[in-house]
């Protein structure tokens, strides 16, 4: 295209040459020029020799056509300013690159001159108002003085942009990195933040520099250094320790500003020192095209300062971590940790996983026995068993007192192999301690659930391992979690029934065999569900004693069984006494005796028709403690029954202290009567009671024949369905008005 190229650069009077400063660096400004015309870039080019903006040379990138363009552009970046023709192959190829620019390449800092000869294809207001460019020339009005205006305006206001979204950017960078948890992770990342900060305030790119930090390892004197952070042509440096950087000038920097805790500047680079409160300082080297002023010195040292207090907060934000994610005893990971490194391997789909829980077993008696010193070098000795034998392979954490969590392969984490772990003594203190565990394991191959729901699981199979193959391991099953889960909503919905008072009591009439007579009934308690489903006592008792609950129920048993018999005796149709059952965990109540009497006491019902019911397993359980604790009750005329006797394994001579007044045949002993094996077991009974000077009793009498042994072998006392089954009180009413003489 024609142009006048005689008036492109003619010289100007003044004196005014390069820009040019001291500079000591070969960093260079990219300028782009774009047109078609060959002359243009040979004189602007011309124009342009030896010149210097702002301490650098320039650059020169030369394209002729928007195609051409385009396709330099895409492989380029850091273009300061592109001088670009409007028209070239069509009359709107410059405009159109300047949205191909901004749009597409997302050049925002680049600064655009659109230089034209033909104004008429592009006129200035309509440009400027249409497009993001930053200057418009034409080509007659650039002399040599007004282009180097036009450009060192543009480079300063390109340099500037770029400076301000480097600041940003490292100020991001530096916010987030001190909200991190992780040190390791969170100081690298802050230091990068640092290095990007820097180079914007000193107007340098960040490159060549190069973070270090030092840390004082526990029981050493001096400090180790290493390198966490690095740029440009320092990133091979990254992660090596400072004694082996080959260059004596950065090293002897470092090491000089870590250990003395001060900043140093040099003309040709500076070493700033980060002054937090911690045992790990930070150091920058920077290497600087120019020698900083004393004001950026200034500017540079509250810099520092303030970034130490950022360092503050990340290490304590990292102590919290530590304490949050680690056992402080064992420096293992703990319970969240194990839970999140499962949900990684779920998430991840990671195969063949395997999640085990060990736990020592009679551990809480080493630590009573022993104390709880000894009980901690145990721990940490299997810790360390666990650690060197199992690898790096297998996530190892502490999970709660003495049970440790494994993650990894299930080739590792073989039961065989885990219990050989233990085969060998732990030694310590010079004493050698042989362990016992039981494990419980979860397959993690397909699992649905989370990280927490695995670990329950696990949990599940170690509490049955234990309760059932102590010593041995147990691995989590479908039918095992189902059956666990179902009992917990069974619990649950016991708790909400006892609390909307939908649990009610039943009455069993106690005949005496011989005579035929009405003479005790048996409470017993049931529980209907709001869908009318009968729950029987054998499902919900064990949970009621499990979760605590059968101390508040068996207190509301014994009130409201002792007020009906109260009634009963008002109304003159009530039986010699009322039978009620008592939990073992009622009895280790330390004011079960009080409770009892306290019941006695506002229902106004004489002792000696109250009997209380208790198993076999009460009475062997600390023996001590209930032997007084019934001859306390014996004392008050109370009358004692042993329940389901037979069942259990009772002392014979401990049983002849005790002071009983009934044994009670349990049923299963009467349904037998009906077997090959016939009554021989309830006719030991009998005799046995018979020697000790007890009254017997049998439950479960359901025919005339049960009767008719029962009674003739010397039974005293029976009940069943054949004289009349659990009822509620109106129907009890009518029961002992209508039927309290049944015959056989």
């Amino acid at each position: 295209m024609p142009i006048d190229d005689d008036a492109l650069f003619i010289e100007d009077d003044s004196n005014e040459g390069s820009l040019s400063g001291s500079a000591t660096q070969t960093r260079s400004w990219k300028i782009a020029i774009v047109d078609d015309d060959e002359d243009v870039h040979k004189t602007t080019c011309f124009a342009l020799q030896y010149t210097q903006i702002l301490n650098r040379p320039l650059e020169f990138i030369h394209t002729y056509s928007k195609e051409e363009t385009r396709r330099v552009f895409a492989t380029e970046s850091d273009i300061a300013v592109i001088l670009l023709d409007v028209v070239m192959e069509t009359e709107q190829a410059g405009l159109e690159l300047v949205s191909y620019i901004r749009d597409e390449l997302q050049w925002r800092d680049t600064r655009i001159i659109l230089r034209t000869g033909q104004p008429g294809y592009a006129p200035e207001e309509d440009a400027i108002r249409d497009f993001d460019i930053n200057d418009y020339k034409t080509k007659n009005e650039l002399t040599r003085k007004k282009l180097l205006t036009s450009l060192t305006a543009a480079i300063r206001s390109y340099e500037q942009i770029c400076t301000i979204n480097a600041s940003r950017r490292g100020l991001h960078q530096i916010i987030l990195s001190s909200a991190s948890f992780t040190f390791d992770h969170g100081i690298q990342a802050f230091a990068a933040g640092v290095i990007t900060q820097i180079a914007a305030l000193c107007g340098v790119p960040p490159e060549g520099l190069l973070c270090a930090q030092g840390e004082l390892n526990e029981g050493e004197t001096g400090q180790q250094f290493n390198v966490i952070a690095s740029a440009g042509h320092y990133s091979r440096l990254m992660n090596c320790a400072i004694d082996d950087i080959d260059d004596t000038r950065i090293r002897d920097a470092l090491k000089y500003v870590l250990t003395n805790r001060e900043s140093m500047f040099n003309e040709q680079n500076m070493t700033l020192y980060f002054a937090g409160r911690g045992n790990r300082p930070l150091a920058a080297y920077i290497d600087l095209p120019y020698a900083l002023s004393e004001i950026n010195h200034n500017l540079l040292e509250v810099f520092c300062s303030n970034l130490g207090v950022c360092i503050d907060n990340l290490s304590l934000v990292n102590q919290l971590k530590n304490h949050a994610y680690r056992d402080q005893l064992l420096k293992l990971p703990n319970r969240l940790k194990f839970i999140d490194e499962i949900n990684d391997i779920i998430k991840n789909k990671t195969a063949r996983q395997m999640l085990a829980l060990i736990d020592i077993d009679d551990f809480a008696e080493i630590n009573d026995v022993l104390g709880h010193h000894y009980g901690d070098l145990l721990l940490k000795a299997v810790a360390d068993r666990l650690r060197s034998d199992l690898g790096d392979n297998i996530f190892l954490a502490r999970i709660s007192g003495d049970v440790f969590g494994l993650l990894g392969h299930e080739s590792q984490l073989q039961p065989e192999l885990l219990k050989a772990l233990f085969s060998p003594p732990f030694v310590f203190d010079d004493t050698a301690h042989a362990v016992s565990t039981s494990i419980g394991m979860v397959e993690l191959s397909g699992y649905e659930n989370d990280g927490a729901e695995a670990l329950k699981d696990a949990s599940i199979a170690l509490k049955r391992c234990k309760t059932y193959q102590r010593g041995s391991f147990t691995l989590f099953t479908r039918k095992m979690g189902l059956e666990i889960r179902e009992r917990a909503t069974l619990m649950q919905h016991l708790h909400e029934a006892f609390d909307a008072e939908r649990l009610f009591l039943m009455y069993q009439p106690q005949i005496e065999l011989s005579s035929k007579r009405f003479i005790g009934l048996e409470a017993l308690i049931r529980w209907r569900t709001d869908d009318g489903q009968l729950i029987p006592p054998n499902e919900f008792i064990p949970l009621a004693e499990y979760s605590g609950l059968i101390v508040s129920l068996g207190a509301w048993v014994l009130r409201t069984a002792c007020f009906l018999m109260v009634r009963l005796q008002k109304a003159g149709i009530a039986p010699d006494r009322m039978a009620v059952n008592v939990s073992v965990v009622q009895f280790r109540q330390d004011d079960f005796v009080d409770n009892v009497r306290k019941a006695l006491k506002d229902s106004g019902l004489p002792p000696e028709h109250l009997e209380l019911e208790i198993t076999e397993s009460v009475t062997m359980a600390s023996a001590s403690m209930f032997e007084a604790r019934l001859h306390e009750l014996k004392n008050m005329g109370i009358n004692i029954a042993i329940d389901d006797f037979g069942t259990g394994f009772s002392s014979l001579s401990y049983l002849d202290k005790l002071p009983v007044d009934r044994l009670k045949i349990d049923r299963a002993f009467v349904q037998q009567i009906d077997t090959p094996e016939g009554p021989r077991i309830a006719e030991l009974i009998t005799q046995l009671g018979k020697k000790l000077g007890l009254i017997v009793i049998a439950e479960g009498i359901e025919t005339q024949t049960h009767w008719d042994i029962l009674s003739a072998m010397g039974c005293h006392e029976g009940q069943g369905f054949l004289m009349g089954r659990p009822m509620p009180e109106d129907q009890l009413l009518e029961w002992i008005k209508d039927f309290g003489r049944p015959g056989p």
